[in-house]
């Protein structure tokens, strides 16, 4: 599926070829996010992440950097989580050169221009102002608090008004030194093209990249012993609610048992949480379950959207559904959710964007990557009865955290509920 090489220094380049394909995406992953910060400079990998944009050495402005992808009709953006960034592009295959010209030239050569900075801080501003804004975001930002309280990894990536407004060009040329280095960097490519070819290409750009070694991320600090609840009180027409559970690491042996549960609980119209609280009770318009997987933990969260009266209906119903799930898990409903999360991750590798990805998280966090036909083996060796096990890891009444966002004025009413 893929080819490696660690070019002299330490960059790793993955590829994979897809010649029935007219397209050619390009991801560039740095192992950056909100998990290296400290308090003061919280929200520094997402603020730098727009800084890219504004300018390098060959396309000086921001509209130069755009028009040089979208003035081909391809398509750019990057995005920043607790543990990398990723900056992309998806082009025809004729522009391939120039749109990894483009993403290595924002790499080892951005301007950086205070002004710029200065101007982009107002924009990323706004940007948290506006996911404040938004009931299902604020949830969110709760739930992860409440998981991993006092901590990056609880805190938002974007940083808060008060550590973005006070983040200093210093700053962010310090975290370029020290987190944008080779060795921290993996270059993934897929679409029409070969491996020799971008070796080849990298060969003539990078050598003046220089490793260096990358901050340590903060391991995350979990002392909980009873259920938490977090609320905040806004006047919405719905309630707004997440059930969380800590869960296992990325890395873990039963991470595919897990996701095979996560499926069978509330993925899908036909998942145990959406026949339940949408179709037999009709509680919800909106209800599924997610997971969050990272290098030393995870989490399992249950999202729905209430009429604030029905609120605890609601909890209830959520709660009998994970306590269900220490109970015996049908074979037909476990070959059901293998066969959708087999089916959806074999429909996602036609996209060249989406191969391009699955190979550089994979090679950013887990330091190696896992073919799809590796994947589905694992997938297809998963019992009832490692299902059952991981459930009864996982859903511990102890380890229950609910977040809520609407028309209350404390959490009184919601600490007895949280019972399985």
């Amino acid at each position: 599926m893929f080819q490696r090489t660690v070019m002299d220094n330490e960059l790793h380049v993955l590829t994979s070829s897809m010649p029935h394909t007219r397209s050619v995406s390009v991801g560039i992953f740095i192992g950056a996010g909100s998990r290296y910060e400290s308090g003061e400079i919280a929200g520094v990998s997402h603020f730098l992440e727009h800084i890219l944009f504004k300018g390098t050495k060959s396309w000086p402005t921001a509209r130069d950097v755009s028009e040089a992808i979208e003035g081909v009709g391809g398509v750019m953006n990057a995005s920043t989580d607790r543990e990398m960034t990723v900056f992309w592009c998806k082009v025809a295959r004729p522009h391939f050169e120039r749109a990894l010209s483009v993403l290595v030239d924002m790499m080892l050569n951005p301007l950086l221009d205070p002004a710029e900075i200065d101007k982009e801080r107002e924009v990323v501003l706004e940007e948290l102002r506006m996911v404040n804004d938004y009931p299902t975001n604020r949830v969110e930002l709760l739930i992860d608090e409440a998981l991993w309280p006092d901590q990056a990894m609880g805190r938002d990536v974007g940083g808060s008004q008060e550590s973005v407004s006070g983040l200093t060009r210093e700053h962010i040329l310090d975290y370029v030194r020290q987190q944008y280095t080779p060795c921290n960097a993996v270059v993934s490519v897929a679409g029409d093209i070969s491996h020799e070819e971008v070796v080849d290409l990298l060969n003539g750009t990078v050598e003046s990249w220089k490793p260096a070694t990358p901050m340590q991320w903060h391991p995350v600090v979990d002392g909980q012993t009873c259920p938490r609840v977090r609320v905040e009180q806004r006047k919405t027409d719905q309630a707004h609610l997440i059930v969380g559970l800590p869960s296992l690491p990325m890395g873990h042996p039963d991470r595919y048992a897990l996701g095979l549960m996560n499926v069978i609980l509330g993925e899908g119209m036909s998942s145990r949480l959406f026949l339940e609280l949408r179709e037999k009770q009709g509680l919800a318009y909106d209800v599924h379950s997610s997971l969050n997987l990272f290098r030393d933990c995870g989490s399992l969260t249950v999202y729905c959207g209430v009429e604030p009266r029905k609120s605890a209906q609601a909890i209830g119903a959520i709660l009998e559904q994970l306590g269900g799930l220490q109970g015996p898990i049908p074979q037909a409903e476990l070959d059901k959710a293998r066969e959708l999360s087999k089916g959806r991750m074999l429909l996602r590798m036609e996209d060249s964007r989406s191969v391009a990805m699955w190979m550089g998280a994979q090679q950013t966090l887990l330091g190696t990557v896992r073919t799809v036909d590796e994947v589905v083996e694992k997938m297809d060796a998963v019992t009832t009865d490692d299902v059952h096990r991981v459930a009864a890891t996982v859903v511990r009444q102890e380890a229950l955290n609910l977040a809520v966002v609407g028309p209350f004025r404390s959490d009184r009413r919601f600490r007895s509920l949280l019972k399985i």
